[in-house]
């Protein structure tokens, strides 16, 4: 969207280019066994996405704790469990990249959820069972209701 002069309208839409905060939060079981499956999957969908991955520059025995800034978050493993956390030590912007993330790994996940309060206030979910993922909520960087959907006004 543009105003009267053709310059965007950052009140309806985030710039992609500024970056965007994000607190994520939450716990997901996703069997330790499965774990570097994960991780592949997650650079797959990488790759796949405008090469956002070099698979030079990682190793084949990363786990997802090692890949954690790719979901903007601090990633923990508690046995079958991973949880989530604030990037305290990164930049914890939210992108596609994010986003590839957590679809990526669904189909590792047996049940949870992860929350995702951005900078705004904004707050959304993804919730998984059974190897599929729901988003819950208006995602406040890419103004969609469901992982990689099209922008739509705040409900």
């Amino acid at each position: 969207m543009t105003d009267a002069f053709g310059a965007p309208d950052i009140e309806s839409r985030r710039l992609f280019g500024v970056g965007y905060s994000v607190w994520p939060s939450g716990r997901l079981y996703l069997p330790e066994s499965d774990d570097i499956a994960a991780v592949a999957a997650v650079k797959a969908a990488l790759t796949e996405r405008n090469s956002w991955h070099r698979p030079d520059a990682s190793s084949s025995s990363e786990t997802l704790t090692d890949i954690a800034e790719v979901a903007r978050a601090s990633i923990s493993r508690d046995g079958d469990w991973i949880e989530f956390g604030h990037d305290d030590e990164g930049d914890p912007k939210w992108s596609n990249r994010a986003t590839a993330f957590y679809v990526a790994i669904a189909p590792f996940v047996r049940s949870g959820v992860v929350d995702i309060e951005g900078e705004d206030g904004a707050r959304w979910s993804y919730t998984y069972a059974a190897g599929q993922i729901t988003q819950q909520g208006w995602n406040g960087w890419d103004g969609s209701i469901e992982p990689f959907g099209e922008y739509v006004d705040h409900p």
